[in-house]
């Protein structure tokens, strides 16, 4: 499918801001082969904090989720007004397909319906091509290939913008180097590593290798708490920036030189970052969404059985997170530490 020389697009893509990263490769890239084409992207509040300023995007139409149908009705009102010549539909679930089904455009992208949720095929007159279940990455590129537009290079340019440098030269101030950001928690507690266990490993990081931590997240009951613990516990209590917002965690993990992360969105934002990553998995099988193209043997992976092939997988294995022990950790952390001596 080719594109008309200045394209207007719209990325229907609302929640999951590991999805949000995962997306920017491909809008950068249609920006870079279209530079007068206009991008539309239509989403919910948390990705759209991320985005705020970004040079590949010249649209926010923001859905309001919590406002239930008035979401709906409000979304379809200001989509009445505008048209696309493409839209492409990156979320297979049902929301997303309603308000792909808003959008007026004669050309639809989705899924093929052997990988599409929820009926997600039925509301777009394109498919990709059939073809196996792959890293969550590799699904946003096809995107890409099916708009005959080149992938590499692969790009984010997530920033830090240079009005957000002054902010990130005030933190970092009193923070020495080498540091490391410790990614307290996600949105699903089966997914959260043992809050103990990041007590003893802020200790490690710090005697062992001179790291200073920071913990980063949000502000959840389950990570305000970890915060507590950690700052009561640990012999040297990590900085608290629970609750910086998503636009200040792209400055605190771009300054950072290691991040250590359970499956969660902050985890894709450092890769994005060019950030090495220490990727601790159990719950999700990390060959569909672990770090990508991250050093492999950074992972920490609970969710396969010693021996067992990778699983590209929407398979789920809850009590697995508990498998991983602080001295796995270590170990990757000592492979990092190895790596950047050479």
């Amino acid at each position: 499918m080719n594109l008309p020389s200045n394209p207007r697009v719209c990325i229907v893509l609302l929640s999951a801001v590991g999805d949000v990263v995962h997306a920017l490769p491909v809008v950068n890239a249609i920006k870079r082969a279209h530079p007068k084409g206009k991008i539309t992207w239509l989403l919910q509040d948390a990705g759209a904090s991320l985005l705020q300023g970004h040079p590949a995007i010249d649209e926010i139409l923001l859905f309001r989720r919590k406002a239930g149908l008035a979401a709906f009705i409000q979304t379809a009102l200001q989509l009445r007004d505008r048209t696309f010549d493409v839209v492409l539909d990156l979320q297979c679930y049902f929301k997303a397909s309603l308000l792909t089904a808003f959008c007026r455009a004669p050309a639809k992208v989705g899924l093929d319906p052997a990988r599409a949720r929820e009926f997600n095929w039925i509301v777009n007159n394109h498919h990709l091509p059939k073809r196996p279940v792959n890293h969550v990455q590799e699904h946003f590129l096809e995107f890409l290939d099916y708009l005959q537009i080149p992938r590499e290079p692969v790009e984010w340019n997530l920033g830090p913008w240079p009005s957000e440098r002054p902010w990130q030269a005030n933190f970092f101030d009193s923070i020495p180097r080498p540091r490391v950001a410790l990614v307290a928690g996600t949105s699903n507690p089966r997914k959260d590593w043992i809050p103990e266990r990041w007590v003893e490993l802020n200790d490690h990081l710090h005697r062992e290798f001179g790291l200073a931590t920071i913990l980063v997240g949000a502000k959840t009951p389950r990570e305000t708490a970890l915060g507590k613990r950690m700052g009561a516990e640990c012999r040297h209590p990590p900085v608290n920036a629970l609750g910086s917002g998503l636009r200040h965690l792209v400055s605190i993990l771009d300054a950072c030189d290691l991040v250590i992360s359970p499956d969660t969105g902050p985890l894709h934002l450092a890769g994005a970052l060019g950030k090495p990553v220490i990727g601790l998995y159990g719950y999700n099988s990390p060959a569909r969404v672990g770090p990508w193209r991250q050093d492999r043997r950074l992972l920490v992976d609970a969710f396969h059985d010693s021996g067992e092939a990778p699983q590209m997988t929407f398979t789920h294995r809850p009590g697995r997170m508990g498998k991983i022990p602080v001295s796995e950790v270590l170990d990757r952390v000592k492979i990092w530490a190895a790596a950047q001596k050479r």
